[in-house]
């Protein structure tokens, strides 16, 4: 088996599993579906064809927080076309400044065949949603004969550096990981976000049990706190204290 990591960061991000009628949520990481949906756009599958979405959603997934955000709420509203009547409120939430490493495990051939459409996709990528492209390109990186846990404890934190200032300078960042897991783990969560069908006439999805884990992982920036002498005054240390 291999991993292919994928860094998922952009101004917005919105990863929804239970959407209803005008409210549209979103989790606090990227989904199982929301990535398998980004994938299968690079392919080039189409929505109603269940036979090539099948390979994709069959391998497991995990995701690394790397910069969890800051939650957002947008009202919108719209007019119908033809009659002109105004439509109901929708009320949308976001992920504003997110960064996560999303890893999925399987076949070395197939990940490699990911790996080439990220570079070229059939369609482009987004974070969840059509108005939340990726702020840097997706692709990350390619572990062969690694398993989840171990391919993100070797990439980096992918964090911005004025959110990796407040954290600490270490060589390396504890980061939390939300890992598929066996339906039998007695500590698993469960989200309803494996995929099953993403046809608009019968769009499906399935329960899949997701347990929390923690990795070390590389800091790139381990002196990004500039050194002060003992002597220097700085008036605003406590309203950054507070900020954190």
């Amino acid at each position: 088996m291999s991993v292919l990591t994928l860094r998922l960061a952009g101004p917005l991000q919105s990863w929804g599993a239970a959407a209803r009628f005008a409210r549209r949520t979103t989790e606090s990481a990227p989904t199982k579906s929301g990535v398998i949906g980004l994938l299968a756009a690079a392919k080039g599958i189409q929505r109603g064809d269940d036979e090539l979405l099948a390979p994709l959603a069959a391998l497991r997934f995990a995701v690394r927080i790397d910069q969890p955000g800051t939650r957002l709420r947008d009202f919108q509203t719209a007019r119908h076309a033809d009659s002109g009547k105004s439509m109901p409120l929708s009320e949308r939430f976001y992920l504003a400044d997110a960064v996560f490493v999303a890893a999925v495990e399987g076949d070395h051939d197939l990940l490699d065949e990911l790996r080439t459409a990220l570079a070229a996709p059939v369609y482009p990528p987004f974070l969840g949603r059509r108005s939340c492209p990726p702020a840097q390109p997706v692709d990350l990186g390619f572990h062969p004969e690694r398993d989840l846990l171990k391919a993100l404890s070797i990439e980096s934190w992918q964090a911005s550096r004025w959110y990796a200032r407040r954290q600490g300078n270490g060589p390396t960042v504890r980061l939390t990981v939300l890992q598929e897991t066996e339906p039998d783990d007695p500590a698993a969560d469960i989200l309803r976000d494996q995929p099953l069908s993403f046809s608009a006439q019968h769009r499906r999805h399935a329960l899949r049990t997701i347990a929390r884990r923690d990795v070390e992982a590389p800091n790139p920036h381990p002196h990004s706190r500039p050194h002060q002498p003992a002597s220097y005054h700085d008036p605003f240390a406590a309203l950054a204290e507070k900020s954190d």
